[in-house]
């Protein structure tokens, strides 16, 4: 028997079928189902995508019940032990885990596009000295398509993969130089001797030294979070980039437009969120009292929970044994054991487990980068370093698939009818009843 759906609407008595392609049916075919030739047909409502497939896509797959995530099929725990941010990178943009003699090549590459034009130094000088650095990190990336005019050419597969090279490094400068920014510190050049996260955390901290060298510990920690961030499926963000990608604008526009979705508080400024709550429940001694006023719907708990993972995220497993690695180097952060504490508790807890509130990416990421000494301001930006790769990976797909056109969701108009304009003079608004 056929993979279909069969939809009969109970207006008309009319009976449609679809067929069912990778467990999805097209949502175009309810159109078929009218109540006369005026009507436009049936649509379907998903308020925020909650169940609308909107692209097919190769990249990233997540099963949410049983808390998978794999980069091009391969899990995300191998990749988080075995390889590195660049490798990732390459992986996630052309499909395949690189040679030895590939992956030299990438590495020189972006490597070699580390710096950017001095114009970039006056532009980040202007801001405020309090400004936010994930704004002027937002703002230097769109500024980034005014020095590479040749980047809105979206369709020469050539000057794409330039572009997509050209982003991956020298995103961290921007993000770097952000952060030196509101220390009032000068900016440092990168350094092109040094691995991709060692040189970031050089821009970062580098002072009078001739040359800054990271802790091993420490250097290798940051690699697996940025491996951990570099995609998840159709995020807001991704989905973001995707939509204003299709338009077919320059990949620093679509990628800017990306990072300012990251920067809301329930996207890539959750980490920030956790530890908020951590540092207001203040004490091992108060977490029971805190989860009791979460479960009275008095509070939110930070950092559990997420749209697809219906399970233990996998890499909050990963970021939790990283976190040791950390603490290990930089001592113990004195709000883990309250973490812990508020996991243990939550894991045991039916009114939890029952809602699959399990920890998140969120919820020890957070704590690493405290502990790094990076404020929570930078959080966001961290976040949009490795993600940069996951970005354009999703934005090359969508430029080359056939099926995509630019992107236009229908709406139902719940507004007014059809109204008579008033004169000015003849307008009066009748206060409502008290």
């Amino acid at each position: 028997m056929a993979d279909t759906l069969t939809v009969t609407d109970n207006r008309t008595g009319k009976t449609v079928e679809l067929p069912i392609i990778d467990g999805a049916i097209r949502a175009t075919g309810l159109r078929q189902l009218t109540l006369d030739d005026e009507d436009f047909g049936l649509m379907s409502y998903d308020p925020a995508f909650l169940n609308t497939a909107s692209v097919r896509s190769a990249i990233t797959f997540i099963d949410g019940e049983r808390g998978i995530l794999r980069y091009r099929g391969y899990p995300i725990e191998q990749l988080a032990e075995r390889s590195t941010y660049l490798e990732t990178a390459y992986l996630l943009l052309f499909g395949e885990l690189p040679t030895a003699s590939e992956l030299e090549a990438w590495v020189h590459e972006i490597t070699h596009h580390t710096f950017v034009h001095e114009s970039m130094k006056r532009l980040m000088e202007a801001f405020r000295y309090d400004a936010h650095p994930m704004g002027m990190f937002i703002a230097s990336v769109a500024a980034l398509s005014t020095f590479y005019p040749e980047a809105a050419n979206v369709d020469d597969a050539e000057n794409r993969l330039l572009q997509a090279k050209r982003l991956i490094a020298k995103v961290p400068t921007l993000a770097a130089w952000a952060y030196r920014h509101s220390r009032g510190l000068p900016y440092v050049y990168p350094d092109n001797e040094l691995g991709f996260t060692g040189n970031f955390l050089s821009m970062m901290f580098r002072m009078a030294e001739t040359r800054y060298h990271a802790t091993p510990a420490l250097e290798r920690a940051l690699e697996v979070l940025f491996i951990l961030h570099a995609d998840h499926e159709q995020n807001c963000s991704a989905n973001a980039m995707r939509s204003i990608g299709s338009s077919k604008v320059d990949p620093y526009s679509a990628l800017a437009g990306a990072a300012a979705a990251l920067y809301g508080p329930l996207h890539g400024g959750a980490n920030e969120a956790v530890l908020r709550m951590l540092a207001e429940i203040g004490d091992v001694r108060n977490v029971p009292a805190y989860v009791e006023r979460v479960k009275a719907g008095e509070l939110r708990l930070m950092g559990f929970g997420h749209r697809v993972y219906k399970n233990y995220d996998p890499r909050a497993k990963i970021i939790k044994e990283t976190a040791d690695a950390v603490f290990e180097v930089t001592g113990r952060n004195p709000l883990l054991d309250i973490a812990l504490e508020l996991e243990r508790i939550a894991l045991e807890d039916e009114y939890f487990v029952s809602r699959k509130l399990y920890p998140n990416v969120d919820f020890y990421s957070g704590l690493i980068y405290q502990s790094l000494g990076l404020p929570t301001a930078m959080f966001p930006v961290l976040f949009a370093i490795p993600r940069t790769a996951g970005w354009l990976a999703q934005w090359l797909e969508g430029i080359v698939d056939p099926e995509q056109k630019i992107a236009r969701p229908r709406q139902l108009y719940v507004g007014a009818g059809e109204r008579d304009y008033v004169p000015l003079e003849e307008r009066s608004r009748e206060l409502a009843p008290a």
